[in-house]
């Protein structure tokens, strides 16, 4: 059987769907994953550092300018807009068919596509806050087209609150990711290489027998899922709502 269709009449089953996602869930909203070809680590700065160094938390304290120079150019997308999946997985949770989206991604689609509990374990690019008095900020508030450092009113530097390398996940986002996990009956990992931990590492709680990834490329679970889709994930939902 076609894995497509063996996924569409295994989510007509299922009831207590996860959705674990990372940044090729994105690209068709015109955000660059990091690790593909055209990828955000495969871009070449005109500096001597690399795209990894910079978000990284040293980097961030150290060059705080460097660091909005390159995170408001390569990372924010004002204009994004979530895709098909996106949307879609909205609708199944309108369904009562998906109970949770475990996220990497830090761009806020799941949520514009109509997702409500949305777990993002990486943060997200539109909540900010002081490091000195902890007032938060929304992106409207402080992105800017010269790419300054933005400050709070009390002099503090505002930092997104998103987590950088040598940052730890949030403990309650962890407990609840790992729940979720352990508790669905279908599994769907979408858009993710599966190489960055801890995060990678959740999806190894899942106990079900409907493990699914759909990414372009091959991931290290690859042998292990029950229904494998190396495929666009627009041509996935396509079929999906056809």
């Amino acid at each position: 059987m076609d894995p497509k269709e063996k996924l569409r009449l295994a989510i007509k089953e299922c009831h207590n769907i996860v959705i674990f996602s990372g940044a090729g869930l994105s690209t068709n909203s015109g955000i660059p994953d990091f690790r593909s070809a055209n990828g955000i680590y495969n871009q070449k700065l005109n500096r001597s550092y690399r795209p990894e160094e910079v978000v990284s938390h040293t980097f961030f304290m150290e060059h705080p300018k460097e660091f909005y120079e390159f995170y408001f150019d390569k990372m924010v997308y004002m204009d994004a807009k979530p895709n098909s999946a996106h949307i879609y997985f909205g609708k199944l949770e309108r369904e009562g068919k998906v109970r949770a989206v475990i996220t990497q991604n830090i761009d806020d689609l799941h949520q514009m596509g109509g997702s409500k509990n949305v777990i993002e374990l990486h943060g997200s690019i539109k909540r900010n806050y002081c490091m000195k008095c902890h007032k938060f900020y929304s992106l409207n508030d402080i992105y800017n087209d010269a790419f300054e450092v933005p400050y709070c009113k009390c002099g503090g530097i505002i930092k997104p609150d998103v987590v950088l390398y040598e940052e730890g996940l949030d403990n309650d986002d962890i407990v609840s990711a790992i729940k979720n996990i352990q508790n669905a009956d279908m599994l769907i990992i979408v858009g993710t290489s599966l190489s960055v931990y801890p995060a990678a590492g959740f999806v190894n709680y899942y106990r079900g027998n409907k493990l699914v990834l759909i990414n372009k490329s091959a991931t290290p679970l690859d042998n292990e899922a029950d229904i494998l889709i190396q495929d666009d994930i627009k041509n996935v939902i396509d079929y999906l709502e056809k």
